[in-house]
């Protein structure tokens, strides 16, 4: 074989693989909405691009809104470093949060709440102003939300192996957005002063991820997402924008995770206290 045609065949080659990979059929994905109903693992993901894993993500959309109801806000994922690194992805994803997804601080919650349970520190923000989808700084997040919630989330890998997933997977299967504990909402001050202040204790916080017994299970720092956790806002945005979508006045966001992702077990009761953000109290969960 001479160059030329070793050429051709290795474009074939990588023709063939780039056509393997495709977003998952209507049928792959209606057994995933399935699966993710019943709590059992669904096959998982393989090959996908960043646009089949979107693609695909707004499948499972249409399917998981008419069982959840409304959507209620938007979950931006793998915002940390860390957790991009777990998943073998150099960019967030971002997934949609429903109707009955979000309990109240100190809810109890089986353990076994989807087929791959975790839990972890995580924080929202509420929309105040649909100038958010403007947002290019922290402080233009700051100025057009109203609140910053403790929250914690429990995500759902859904998956047969979750060892698996890489970047486009996780943002198919909806970022694994599942249910989540959120605490006493922190109103964002009016005053320039006091929101830079807020703007700061963000970024310099340390979040702290504890058993009932006050053992650590994790921590993190405000600025291990995106070196700002309001940047995940930012960057939700953009990505939101090249899909023709927008946050809107009241929508809940997820901005990610400030600790490790652990299995929860039953009798386990977890808190997240966030350290130098003033007036920030502990959200809890109970696993039964």
């Amino acid at each position: 074989m001479n160059c030329k045609q070793t050429l051709t065949a290795v474009a074939l080659v990588i023709t063939a693989l780039h056509a393997g990979a495709a977003c998952l059929s209507d049928a792959q994905v209606a057994e995933m909405a399935a699966s993710i109903a019943a709590k059992t693992p669904a096959a998982t993901p393989e090959g996908l691009s960043a646009a089949d894993g979107a693609c695909s993500r707004a499948k499972l959309n249409v399917l998981l809104e008419k069982r959840l109801g409304k959507v209620v806000g938007y979950k931006a994922g793998l915002t940390n470093p860390a957790v991009q690194k777990r998943f073998n992805a150099d960019e967030p994803v971002w997934g949609k949060l429903y109707e009955g997804m979000i309990l109240p601080n100190g809810a109890t919650v089986d353990a076994a709440f989807g087929a791959r349970p975790l839990f972890e520190a995580d924080m929202l923000v509420r929309v105040k102003s649909a100038a958010i989808n403007q947002a290019k700084t922290p402080m233009d997040v700051l100025r057009a939300i109203d609140q910053v919630i403790p929250f914690m989330e429990l995500p759902d890998l859904v998956v047969l192996a979750p060892p698996k997933l890489n970047g486009a997977a996780v943002s198919a299967i909806n970022v694994g957005a599942r249910l989540g504990v959120a605490g006493a909402p922190l109103a964002v001050p009016a005053t320039r002063a006091e929101r830079y202040a807020m703007q700061d204790a963000l970024r310099d916080m340390v979040v702290v991820l504890a058993d009932g017994s006050g053992a650590e299970l994790g921590r993190g720092k405000g600025s291990d997402i995106l070196e700002h956790p309001l940047n995940a806002v930012v960057w939700l945005a953009g990505a939101l924008a090249k899909e023709g979508l927008a946050m809107k006045p009241g929508d809940l966001i997820s901005l990610g995770s400030f600790s490790p992702l652990l299995p929860p077990k039953a009798g386990l009761k977890a808190s997240a206290s966030y350290n130098g953000l003033p007036g920030a109290q502990p959200v809890t969960v109970t696993f039964k």
